[in-house]
């Protein structure tokens, strides 16, 4: 009968336990006891081995059922049924079936690898889009980072000939740390948990060159890295990224020499290196890295609390992940005084560049703290420039600095070269540039203390006696006394801060304006002990107001000036071309204007237009802008449109007419330069001969579709003492509309003006009312056009539109 080897007989001592030995082939022995147990824990691991696999494939099978609930809309147990019934049906496991499935809708690299690899190998191993899903699946169920590798390495990377991975995690100040590894012995793992920066490993060339570093033999290539000893044949390092960014490495060793590369075997190797920054993603050493961090800056708060220089403790930003890196300043020592004189509580907390935005300089604070950081070497330095900004003023200082590392923080150490902060220098400075004298009087053991810029406002020297408040009238101007005296009693009696401005008579005989501030400073018990206050100069002031007050009339009556010249210039240009106008009614035209001034009034431009009969029976139709604003391009502007009406009553051709305006502009106007585009049209052919300078062409509006008309050529009316122009002819139909207007309806700051006239035209067609009689329409369209115009240049805008009618409707102007 058998019993445990702990049961003992009641009333008596265990008996030594007879030791079965069991003879082996080779003559040696083997204790029962070890085989049995060995025999347990060969089956305890073949059963975590078959609960891993169990749990990877159902998360393959969930993907799956997943995706199907989706497709067919169904729930989750039709979606298993069906899939059941489809892998039933196409004579294949559940598991081959949903990784095929998946291969097909997913759009990854493994659905890639898939496409290529559609039928198992040669000696029956399975596919490996199959071996590739069925990694993934491990290392989504891996409960870390170190399982996801021996997933990879057991499911996808044995079957390629190789015999360890690692799975390398990359950071910012250009160091490695190993995150998960497979096939290596627990001593080297440990031996290379993390790669400082200037270590130059397969891993780090793949990363610098973010290309697939791939090594034939790593006893010959002098490279160092992770079981270098064991593993000396091929190494493949794949950078592993995410969204385009670069987060680690993907690094597979051999036995023997590197494999072939493939284009087959590089796709597999590119989907298990997503895989892998998929997995770097998930599982992460945030939290051990957080916690060290905080032991760190525990430990850092306590040494540096006994250090009587400032120190700053840095840390790296959250939100700094490439190169130049962003510190922020986590805590501060008791000792700590800013150079620039800011509390403390303004630079705490804040990053190192928003504090001392000036120590990103060449060779500043900001690049020794980055060198220090990336490569733990400390700096230290006897003189070193240290500069702020405070309120717009650059404030420099000069000191020793000491800056080292310690873990995931630097710490920065300084003393200045002397005891006076750059602050109570600039202090003194302003006072001394500004006129101000500081005073404190103590009114009840009456002492009295004056700073140097105070006696030179006086006109005493150092050496005198300061003067009491309650004598300052004696030294004011006999005019001001009662002001004075307004000014004590806010002052002592009511105990209130108080100001005041007075003429202040010096013993050399020169007055100054001066401008006291004081306030009380109060006991305990309320009463006034102590009174704080300030005098300035402001002798230069009251002078300059005095010539102010003397211009001021010059100033409005200039105002008064130029108020007037912007009227007229209005009212001139109101006269020729009114903000509304009715319709015109031309032989076969129907006309309407709209024109929009400037929003600023002092901006008055120089646009015009014209629709008139002339006396052979065509219809001249121009519009025009004169460059500049004001009066001159409003004279410029009736000057040229009057032009053009008499020459026009010539008969001559647009081309013609443009020639002869150009003369005009050139040497009867003074220096006037305008565009123009000028057209007639003959009612009996309805048929339109334009030509344009410098001016954007007109846009035809037909059946509901809109163009501009060609881009014929013409120099700007004045540049010139003689210009040809292009004369160009278009046919009319009825129902057509013609848009003719000047650029301050298209001009954009950001755009070009063919972009601009492709945006009119798309707005044109948008305006267009077939449903509408012709004349409506034409109103609407132009009310459109000018309410969505797309301009920003404040310019003033003439629209013009012509619509052709069924026959004539009389001469009209």
């Amino acid at each position: 009968m058998n019993r445990p080897l702990d049961s003992v007989p009641a009333g008596g001592s265990a008996a030594p336990a007879a030791v079965q030995v069991v003879p082996q082939r080779d003559g040696s022995v083997r204790d029962p006891g070890l085989s049995r147990l060995a025999a347990t824990v060969e089956r305890l691991r073949e059963e975590l081995a078959q609960a891993h696999s169990d749990a990877a494939g159902r998360s393959l099978i969930e993907l799956a059922v997943g995706m199907l609930v989706e497709r067919l809309q169904c729930g989750p147990t039709e979606a298993s049924v069906q899939l059941a019934s489809l892998s039933e049906q196409a004579g294949v496991p559940v598991l081959d079936f949903a990784a095929d499935l998946l291969n097909q809708a997913a759009s990854d690299r493994i659905s890639a690898v898939a496409r290529t690899f559609v039928a198992s190998s040669a000696d029956g191993t399975d596919p490996v889009a199959l071996r590739l899903r069925t990694a993934q699946a491990h290392a989504i169920a891996a409960p870390d980072t170190e399982a996801a590798a021996r997933s990879m390495l057991e499911h996808a990377l044995r079957p390629l000939g190789a015999g360890a991975v690692a799975i390398w995690a990359a950071h910012p100040d250009q160091s490695l740390s190993l995150r998960g590894s497979a096939g290596f012995g627990p001593a080297e793992a440990q031996r290379w948990r993390h790669v400082p920066p200037g270590v130059f490993t397969p891993a780090r060339h793949a990363l610098d060159q973010r290309a697939t570093a791939a090594i034939p033999e790593l006893a010959g290539a002098s490279l160092p890295s992770i079981g270098q000893h064991e593993f000396t044949g091929g190494r493949l390092a794949v950078p592993a990224g995410l969204g385009g960014r670069l987060i680690g490495v993907l690094e597979i060793c051999w036995h023997d020499a590197l494999p072939e590369q493939t284009r087959p075997l590089q796709r597999q190797v590119e989907a298990l290196a997503e895989l892998a920054a998929a997995t770097l993603e998930t599982w992460t050493d945030d939290e051990a890295d957080a916690g060290a961090a905080d032991t760190e800056f525990d430990a850092l708060r306590r040494l540096t609390a006994g250090v009587l220089d400032p120190c700053l403790i840095l840390c790296l930003a959250p939100d700094s992940t490439e190169v130049p890196l962003e510190f922020v300043v986590r805590d501060v020592n008791p000792a700590f005084v800013d150079f620039a004189g800011r509390p403390t509580n303004t630079v705490l907390g804040a990053r190192l560049l928003e504090a001392y935005p000036l120590a990103a300089e060449p060779g500043g604070l900001a690049v020794k703290v980055e060198h220090v950081y990336a490569t733990g070497e400390p700096f230290r330095t006897q003189r070193m420039r240290l500069a702020a900004m405070v309120d717009g003023v650059p404030l420099h200082t000069h000191g020793q600095v000491s800056i080292s590392r310690h873990g995931h923080h630097v710490l920065v150490i300084w003393r200045l070269e002397d005891g006076t902060t750059p602050v109570a220098r600039l202090l003194q400075h302003a006072q001394r540039l500004g006129r101000i004298g500081g005073f404190e009087e103590n009114l009840r053991d009456r002492h009295i203390a004056w700073n140097d810029t105070l006696f030179e406002l006086y006109g005493l020297p150092p050496t005198a006696q300061p003067i009491p408040l309650e004598h300052l009238g004696e030294h004011a101007h006999p005019d001001d006394r009662d002001t004075i005296d307004r000014f004590l009693r806010t002052l002592l009696h009511h105990q209130r801060p108080a100001s005041t401005a007075f003429r202040l008579q010096r013993p050399d005989g020169v007055t100054r304006h001066i401008r006291v501030v004081a306030e009380p400073v109060h006991d305990p018990d309320r009463g006034v002990r102590i009174v704080r206050g300030a005098y300035q100069d402001v002798s230069a002031q009251h002078w300059t107001e005095v010539a102010l007050a003397a211009t001021r009339d010059q100033l409005a009556h200039s105002e008064q000036q130029a108020a007037e010249r912007s009227r007229l210039t209005l009212q001139l240009q109101h006269a020729i071309m009114p903000p509304t106008r009715g319709p015109l009614d031309l032989p076969d035209l129907h006309v309407a204007v709209r024109y929009r001034p400037a929003e600023k009034d002092h901006l008055v431009g120089g646009d015009w237009y014209d629709a008139l009969t002339l006396p052979s029976g065509n219809v001249l139709l121009c519009v025009g802008d004169v460059a500049g604003h004001g009066i001159d391009a409003a004279t410029g502007m009736v000057a040229l449109r009057n032009a053009l009406r008499g020459l026009a009553a010539t008969g001559a051709g647009p081309a013609q007419l443009l020639s002869w305006l150009n003369s005009v502009t050139h040497h009867l106007t003074d220096n006037v330069t305008a565009t123009a585009v000028c057209g007639l049209y003959e009612p009996a052919t309805r048929r339109l001969r334009w030509a344009r300078a410098g001016h954007p062409p007109p846009v035809l509006l037909r059946k509901g579709r809109a163009e501009t008309l060609p881009q014929i050529g013409g120099i700007l009316l004045g540049a010139l003492d003689h210009a040809d122009y292009e004369e160009h002819e278009t046919q009319l139909d009825v129902g057509d509309t013609l848009v003719m207007f000047t650029d301050g309806l298209i001009e954009r700051r950001d755009q070009s003006v063919h972009a601009s006239l492709e945006t009119l035209v798309a707005l044109t067609e948008k305006a267009s009312r077939p449903a509408q009689s012709a004349h409506a329409a034409l109103d609407a369209t132009l009310d459109h056009l000018l309410r969505y115009s797309p301009a920003d240049t404040d310019d003033d805008t003439c629209l013009i539109g012509i619509c052709v009618d069924e026959g004539p409707t009389g001469e009209a102007e």
